[in-house]
């Protein structure tokens, strides 16, 4: 039985390694990127820069539209950033692409079987800014990313909790990935990355735990890896009050575009 698969930045790194694997096994891949001569030959490619609110709501029409069913979505868009950018929409650039994006595509298509959030669960370091999210004072990029992360950890709570009884949500850590790790770098966090790339496992390598959890879903409405290894949902990360928290916060920034969550 053939499946459909939508990835979020499915034109570079482990996204595009994820779709050749699918079209190789005769699946319907779609990719959702900004440059389509990226895009791998047979996929259906959805242009896109989901940064903006806007176009990650054209995205979730156009998927609902074409692919009634789609069976796994695998969020995988992210960009490093050393300095503050902030998106036309005026939010910071990477709480909107890392984090905003993937609320909106996970709670906007229309029940997607499995999602796969492909982040850090469950990381000790980082928090949630509360008082500012968009990161206005002390802006620092792995401050940002690390946010993000966190952010993400809390979207995976509130949304097993409002859609566990027809999605697995399954956030996931592949580890160190030699990818393009796509980003706009200091000269000190550009050597960092280089040695992360020379280190990391071959993307074929790295790929693998993620094409174990859409081959094989959970059957928990949660669930959290670091690449294979389970982590415990007990962690702060994963505080209930504090995703709810995040989730209200969340629909007050996306505001008149929340739709239908």
């Amino acid at each position: 039985m053939t499946r459909t698969l939508v990835i979020s930045g499915g034109t570079d790194g482990m996204g595009r390694a994820l779709a050749r694997t699918y079209l190789e096994r005769g699946d319907t891949v779609a990719v959702v990127g900004r440059d389509p001569a990226k895009a791998l030959p047979g996929t259906t490619f959805i242009q896109a820069d989901l940064s903006l609110i806007s176009e990650n709501r054209r995205v979730i029409d156009e998927v609902n539209t074409r692919f009634p069913v789609v069976d796994a979505l695998v969020l995988c868009a992210r960009y490093f950033r050393t300095h503050r950018f902030v998106t036309k929409e005026g939010l910071e650039g990477t709480f909107a692409l890392d984090y905003l994006s993937r609320f909106l595509l996970s709670h906007g298509l229309n029940g997607p079987r499995t999602i796969v959030n492909v982040s850090g669960p469950g990381q000790p370091d980082g928090r949630i800014h509360w008082d500012d999210l968009m990161l206005e004072h002390r802006y620092d990029g792995m401050r940002a990313q690390f946010q993000a992360g966190k952010a993400n950890d809390l979207l995976g709570v509130a949304f097993a909790a409002r859609h566990g009884d027809r999605t697995r949500y399954v956030l996931i850590h592949p580890g160190g990935v030699s990818t393009s790790v796509a980003g706009e770098y200091d000269a000190a966090t550009a050597m960092h990355v280089e040695a992360l790339k020379r280190y990391g496992v071959p993307v074929e390598e790295g790929i693998k735990p993620i094409v174990a959890r859409i081959d094989d879903p959970p059957a928990e409405p949660l669930t959290a890896f670091m690449r294979h290894r389970p982590i415990g949902l007990d962690l702060p990360s994963f505080d209930p009050g504090a995703a709810e928290k995040l989730h209200e916060v969340t629909l007050a920034v996306i505001g008149s575009t929340a739709g239908p969550i």
